[in-house]
Order: C-alpha cells, then sequence, then structure tokens
C-alpha cells in the first residue's frame, strides 16, 4: 500500500490520506469540499489483475504525469482520442495495475 500510495502521489501530484477503514487498508485521493460529488476515489488493498476495469485520471497534462513516473511503466503513451475528445495514455502503476490518464490537450 505503501508504494502504491507513493506512486500515485508522485505520478498525479497529489496528497493521499491512508486509513483502514473495517479491517481494509485504503489510502484516500484528496476533494475540495466545496465543489465535491459523488466518490472521491480511493486505493483498496488487494491482487491486481490483468483483466480489471481500467480507471481513467482525469489531468491537466499528461506529459507532466508521464515525467514523474518511476515505479511503473507507459504502455500506451500521449495519444490524440480525434478531434474534441482530447489525449489518453496508459501505464502500470506500481503495483502492476492498469490505468488511464486523460486531458483536454
Amino acid at each position: 500500500m505503501d508504494r502504491a500510495k507513493a506512486f500515485y502521489e508522485a505520478a498525479l501530484g497529489m496528497t493521499l490520506s491512508k486509513q483502514e477503514v473495517g479491517g481494509q487498508q485504503m489510502a484516500w485521493f484528496p476533494v475540495e469540499k466545496e465543489t465535491a460529488y459523488g466518490a472521491t476515489g480511493s486505493l483498496i488493498l488487494g491482487e491486481p489483475g490483468a483483466s480489471a476495469t481500467t480507471v481513467y485520471f482525469g489531468v491537466e497534462s499528461i506529459e507532466d504525469v508521464l515525467s514523474r513516473v518511476t515505479e511503473g511503466s507507459v504502455v500506451v503513451p500521449k495519444t490524440a482520442i480525434g478531434e474534441n475528445f482530447g489525449f489518453f495514455a496508459k501505464l502500470r502503476d506500481s503495483e502492476g495495475n492498469l490505468i488511464g490518464i486523460h486531458s483536454h490537450s
């Protein structure tokens, strides 16, 4: 959990809050309470899966995120989605999970 928490903090430039809830180790993504709605997101300790759902994070700059990935690996570099849909990239986190990132520029 500590390694995964450090990966997301470095890659996404934010601080996660580590807690244990109901016996589960968790690390929560930050949220601004004034603008928050729905789930804020969290890491929950478990086994990575190759066929799991890919979660995408909205980011300001794909290049900035990819430049901070040191523990994981880039699987798909910054790729245009199409006119007016922005760009995406896919990477493996420090635990082997596949995640995606998306930006408009």
